[in-house]
């Protein structure tokens, strides 16, 4: 692949016709969105090495200039798309401990987001645990700190409910979300043969047959 591809402004100056571009004609927020989406599409379909930013414009049918006015380079851009997916991750977990006090659907409710999440259709899930830039400093702090969240939400409502500890609830809650992130992945090459609604039941039913053997908190009156 040329360097020159992916070189960012430079290579935007350089493009012909650069100064003709058309602007104004969209919304710089729905502009951002329609290159997020190409650049989704093609992320996922050649991962991170293989894309490149020519690549991107064209699937977005704009021109290179254009892409290089909201993104500078390709790992600038690729971070704002894993920034989007991981939001997206966290407000369902967030969502999923805060929308009920019954801590067994509390359960079901943290296993149907994982697969809500790799069953969205965008395959924003390949960028969060599939990446081939996982070792990437960046992308790392960002999977790690989406992950993190995720254990935090779910451990603060199962430290709330217990008399096990801050400690202890995390460590429960890390298991639960590793679970979560790897059957959910797994039910999505089997889907076929197993329905979504009985994958969720089936892991749900594991986690739970676990996590209410713990006493739960005097304090706290849920199931």
């Amino acid at each position: 692949m040329s360097t020159e591809r992916d070189t960012g402004p430079r290579a935007a100056r350089s493009e012909p016709g650069a100064s003709s571009t058309p602007r104004g004609r969209m919304p710089r927020s729905e502009r951002r969105r329609q290159l997020l989406d190409a650049a989704r599409e093609v992320f996922v379909g050649s991962g991170y090495h293989q894309a490149a930013m020519d690549d991107i414009a064209e699937r977005a049918g704009v021109s290179k200039p254009v892409l290089y006015q909201h993104f500078p380079g390709k790992l600038e851009l690729y971070l704002a798309l894993l920034d989007l997916h991981i939001e997206d991750l966290v407000t369902r977990i967030e969502h999923a401990m805060g929308g009920t006090t019954d801590n067994k659907e509390r359960v079901r409710a943290a296993v149907d987001s994982y697969f809500d999440f790799v069953a969205s259709g965008s395959q924003g899930y390949r960028l969060v645990f599939e990446s081939d830039l996982r070792n990437d400093p960046q992308v790392g702090a960002r999977v790690a700190a989406a992950q993190d969240a995720c254990v935090e939400s779910i451990a603060r409502a199962v430290a709330s409910d217990t008399d096990l500890g801050a400690e202890r609830a995390r460590l429960l809650s890390v298991g639960l979300v590793g679970l979560c992130v790897s059957s959910a992945s797994a039910w999505l090459a089997s889907r076929e043969q197993i329905s979504r609604e009985e994958a969720i039941s089936l892991m749900s039913a594991l986690l739970w047959r676990g996590i209410s053997t713990f006493p739960t908190s005097s304090t706290t009156t849920t199931a």
